[in-house]
């Protein structure tokens, strides 16, 4: 028996907000499996974005995060700040190369130069 990633599941206060950004970031298509409470967003090919209401947002640093390769990081990084991320670093070790940025609820996640 083998396994297949289906989602990675976000909790967000407002679910159809985040599915909303994530869906213009990544591409897909909104998919509101219960209105307002679990929201998911698409993709083919690729795991779904799922996003789930909670009434907290998680504290502290994301333990998963999402890893995103571009042909132009530097373009992909400018347009998704246009959207709303924010850039919290750039690293390199050896000949990778990647640069941190969080989605409007906080969440991390990295673009790097396609292999």
């Amino acid at each position: 028996m083998a396994l297949r990633v289906e989602s990675v599941t976000f909790d967000t206060i407002d679910p159809e907000k985040s599915a909303t950004w994530w869906a213009q970031a990544a591409g897909g298509e909104l998919a509101p499996y219960v209105p307002g409470e679990y929201v998911a967003v698409e993709r083919d090919p690729g795991p779904k974005l799922l996003f789930q209401r909670v009434s907290d947002p998680t504290p502290g640093k994301n333990r998963v995060h999402l890893d995103f390769a571009a042909a132009d990081v530097d373009a992909e990084v400018t347009r998704l700040v246009e959207l709303g991320a924010s850039e919290t670093g750039r690293h390199t070790m050896g000949p990778i190369s990647w640069v941190v940025l969080v989605d409007p609820d906080g969440n991390a996640f990295c673009v790097t130069g396609e292999s």
